[in-house]
């Protein structure tokens, strides 16, 4: 794998059976880039996401992360250097943790605190990453009790814990009102502007949904990669309408992605 790529896969595929869910695929992403991966229902978004996450493997082709190749190292010791925000751990987090601890336990990337020591450090991390997404004032309360807004910027805070070299972030602001997306891109665009912030993944349905400052998209469809690139290359009129099987126009002001049927 290049020195300068966060990650890389060659030839990757997935099988169910005697079919291809995803792949073959070539991808690679360099430090500071932060992509944004479209495509229809079944399109491979999710099965493409559990890979860079390290909670699957692949049925064949070869995966480099941070310098790792996936089978040939200790997950666990890549998990402490991946983000993740998203279905991929929602689920897990226990109902009952305090919002602060949800923060501090990806400092050890588990969920749910047993005896592990934090020092002042990681505490004020975590205080400090819950006041940027907006949400300081409950990092006492239980994780259960928040709204599906509130949980997903705990989320973020929580990903970005452990100060990560790769942020996976699956439908950040799918389930919010539009004034807690527009809220809550406005917040992670302001964090990725961030020369230091870390290179970055988002999957979402929506285009409305990608933050000012994303440089590249893949377009995934049927597994395969349709398009990939520079994102104002990529997400247009004619690449949309083409993967989604609908004619669209698709407009931007230069910073945000809108699209209409025709």
């Amino acid at each position: 794998m290049s020195n300068n790529r966060v990650l890389e896969l060659r030839d990757v595929s997935v099988r169910r059976g005697q079919k291809n869910i995803l792949g073959p695929l070539n991808f690679a992403i360099a430090p500071g880039e932060r992509w944004v991966v479209l495509g229809p229902n079944g399109a491979g978004k999710s099965t493409l996401l559990q890979i860079l996450a390290t909670r699957m493997f692949p049925t064949s082709g070869t995966v480099f992360l941070l310098d790792k190749q996936l089978g040939k190292v200790d997950v666990w010791e890549l998990r402490t250097r991946i983000g993740i925000c998203g279905a991929l751990i929602s689920e897990d987090i226990p109902p009952d943790e305090k919002v602060r601890d949800v923060v501090l336990t990806a400092a050890y990337a588990i969920l749910g605190r047993w005896n592990e020591a934090y020092d002042l450090w990681d505490e004020s991390r975590a205080v400090a990453l819950l006041t940027t997404f907006g949400v300081r004032e409950l990092a006492d309360r239980e994780y259960g009790t928040l709204s599906e807004g509130e949980r997903k910027r705990v989320q973020i805070s929580r990903a970005l814990m452990a100060d990560p070299e790769l942020l996976l972030l699956d439908e950040p602001a799918s389930g919010l009102d539009l004034g807690g997306r527009e809220d809550l891109l406005k917040r992670f665009t302001v964090f990725a502007s961030d020369p230091l912030a870390p290179a970055s993944i988002l999957v979402t349905h929506h285009i409305e949904e990608i933050p000012a400052g994303t440089t590249h998209a893949l377009i995934l469809k049927d597994g395969l990669a349709a398009v990939s690139g520079p994102i104002h290359e990529v997400i247009t009129s004619e690449h949309m309408s083409h993967v989604f099987d609908l004619p669209m126009e698709v407009s931007h002001d230069g910073s945000r992605f809108f699209a209409r049927a025709l």
